[in-house]
C-alpha cells in the first residue's frame, strides 16, 4: 500500500454534490459508514432536484438531503462533487466556500483504497481500452473491477474490494479536473481533441484536466501516451518529468525504449528492454485503426503489472465489440448495419471510418449540435470510403452546409432526414448489397434521446424492424 499522506481524516463531515448516479452512490457509502468514519453527511441535489425513494431512504439512514437549491450552508471537512457539476459553476463555488477540501468521486475512492489502480483517459476510446484492461487482467487470473465512467462508481466498489485486486478505471476530464492525490500504477492518455468545452471553458483547461491522470506518478510506474495524436503527444515532456516510464503508443515504431506499435501487421510491445509480439491485427474482434491502438495500450498496461504474455494474447483475441462502439447489428438485404452511437464528436467518426477501408459506407450524421468546427472533418469524410451521407436531426443543416463543397468535389451523395427513424429508412432505400450503413453521428443525442445509449438502441430496433420486414 502507498503512504497515507494527505489521505482522508479518520473521521470527517461529508458534503456530496449532485443527485445523479455518482452523488447517490457516495451518499449511500456515507450512510453505510455513518457513526464511524463519517460523523455527518449532507447531500445537495441541486436547484432542480426533487425528493425520491432513494433520497427518502438516505434521510432515514441519517444523510441530510437538501433539494431545490444550490446555496450550500454549513461546514464540512470533505466535499465530493459529481462530474456533471462544472468547477466553474456557482454550485461548485458555493460548496468550495463551505468545505475544507473539494474533490471528484474517483479521487475520494482512491483515498479510501489507494492501491492497484490502472487509469485510462482520452477524448475517445477510453471505454474500450478500460474494458480491455479489465478483460485481460481477469483472464490472466488477476482480479479486476471496471470502475469510473464505466461499470461501478469506484466508491461503491471500495468496501467489497478483495485484497490484491485491481481497479481498472475509466476517468473523464470532469472526474480528473478535481483530482490531486490520485496515483495510478499505470495511466493511459489516448488522445485529446476538442470536447466538453462548455464544462471546462477552454481547450487548455480540458487538456490540463486530462494530463492530471499522470501528475502523481513516479519511478516504477508507467505512463502510456499515444504519440499519433497531437493533443496527447504534447504531454510527453510533462509525463517524462514524473520519472515514470513513458510508453510511446503508435502504429509506427518510434524506437523509444518503451513503446507499443504495429509491425508487419502484428501488435508489438517493448517494455523493460524486452520486445514482445502479441497478436496479428486481423485476430482482433474489434475493428479500426483506433482499436489497434486501444488493444496495444491495454496490453502494455496489463503486461507492466504482471499479466503473463500468453494470457494477454488469448484475451486480446476473445474481446468482443462493446455496445454502441462500431457494434455489428445485422445484415439486411446484403447491407451491414453498424451502431457507433457513442461517436458524439467528429474525431470519433474519423476513427470509426478506418474500420471500413474498402467497403462503401452510408454514413448517418446528426443529432444535437455541439458547435464543433466541421471544415477539416468534411474533407476527411469526402476522402474516405463514404459513398452517401444522410444528415438528420437538429444539426443536419450545418452538417450539410459543411459537407457540400468537399462532397461535390469527391462525388459523395448528400441526403437529409428529419430524425433517426427517417435516416434509417432513407439509408435502407439507397444502400446497395456490400454497403455498410454506419450510425456514427458526430453529435450529441439530446434533440431526440436521453443519451447516446438510447439512440443506439433505437437504431438497433429500427434495423430489427427492417430485417423482420425483409
Amino acid at each position: 500500500m502507498r503512504g497515507n499522506d494527505g489521505m482522508l481524516p479518520e473521521e470527517f463531515d461529508l458534503l456530496v454534490l449532485g443527485l445523479g448516479k455518482t452523488g447517490l452512490a457516495v451518499a449511500e457509502w456515507a450512510a453505510d459508514h455513518m457513526g464511524g468514519r463519517v460523523r455527518s453527511a449532507c447531500l445537495y441535489g441541486g436547484a432542480k432536484a426533487a425528493p425520491s425513494d432513494r433520497t427518502r431512504a438516505l434521510e432515514e439512514r441519517g444523510v441530510r438531503c437538501v433539494l431545490g437549491t444550490e446555496e450550500v450552508e454549513g461546514a464540512f471537512d470533505v466535499c465530493v462533487a459529481s462530474p456533471g457539476i462544472s468547477e466553474f459553476s456557482d454550485f461548485f463555488a458555493s460548496a468550495r466556500a463551505h468545505a475544507s477540501e473539494i474533490m471528484g468521486e474517483p479521487e475520494f475512492a482512491y483515498r479510501l483504497s489507494p492501491d492497484r489502480w490502472i487509469a485510462v483517459t482520452g477524448t475517445n476510446g477510453k471505454t474500450t481500452t478500460t474494458s480491455l484492461v479489465d478483460h485481460i487482467l481477469n483472464a490472466s487470473g488477476m482480479p479486476s473491477h471496471a470502475v469510473g465512467n464505466i461499470g461501478s462508481v469506484p466508491t461503491a466498489a471500495v468496501d467489497a474490494r478483495e485484497p490484491g485486486s485491481w481497479f481498472s478505471a475509466e476517468l473523464s476530464s470532469y472526474q480528473l479536473a478535481c483530482s490531486s492525490l490520485l496515483h495510478p500504477r499505470v495511466s493511459v492518455l489516448l488522445n485529446i481533441t476538442p470536447d466538453h468545452l462548455a464544462w471546462h471553458r477552454s481547450l487548455e483547461a480540458y487538456a490540463a484536466a486530462k494530463r492530471r491522470i499522470f501528475a502523481r506518478q513516479e519511478p516504477g510506474d508507467l505512463v502510456i501516451v499515444c504519440v499519433e495524436d497531437a493533443g496527447s503527444a504534447a504531454a510527453l515532456d510533462e509525463a517524462r518529468a514524473t520519472g515514470a516510464a513513458v510508453c510511446e503508443l503508435s502504429h509506427e515504431d518510434t524506437f523509444a525504449d518503451c513503446a507499443a506499435f504495429v509491425e508487419d501487421g502484428v501488435l508489438t510491445c517493448r517494455l523493460r528492454g524486452a520486445e514482445m509480439e502479441l497478436v496479428r491485427t486481423d485476430e482482433l474482434c474489434i475493428a479500426g485503426a483506433h482499436n489497434e491502438l486501444n488493444a496495444l495500450a491495454a496490453a502494455a498496461a496489463a503486461l507492466w503489472v504482471g499479466a503473463p504474455l500468453s494470457a494477454v494474447r488469448r484475451a486480446l483475441t476473445t474481446f468482443q465489440p462493446l455496445e454502441h462502439r462500431i457494434e455489428p447489428v445485422a445484415v439486411v438485404d446484403g447491407v451491414r448495419y453498424v451502431n457507433d452511437s457513442k461517436a458524439t464528436n467528429t474525431d470519433a467518426v474519423e476513427k470509426a471510418l478506418t474500420a471500413f477501408p474498402s467497403e462503401p459506407v452510408v454514413l448517418l450524421l446528426g443529432g444535437s449540435d455541439k458547435g464543433t468546427p466541421l471544415e477539416a472533418f468534411a474533407e476527411r469524410v469526402a476522402a474516405s470510403t463514404v459513398r452517401t451521407v444522410i444528415c438528420f436531426g437538429d444539426a443536419r443543416a450545418r452538417l450539410l452546409a459543411a459537407l457540400e463543397g468537399p462532397a461535390g468535389a469527391s462525388g459523395v451523395e448528400l441526403m437529409e432526414a428529419a430524425d433517426l427513424a427517417a435516416a434509417v429508412s432513407t439509408a435502407h432505400g439507397c444502400a446497395r448489397p456490400g454497403d455498410v450503413v454506419l450510425l456514427s453521428p458526430a453529435c450529441a443525442s439530446f434533440d431526440e434521446f436521453s443519451g447516446f445509449e438510447e439512440r443506439g438502441r433505437r437504431f438497433k430496433e429500427l434495423v430489427a424492424d427492417l430485417a423482420a420486414r425483409g
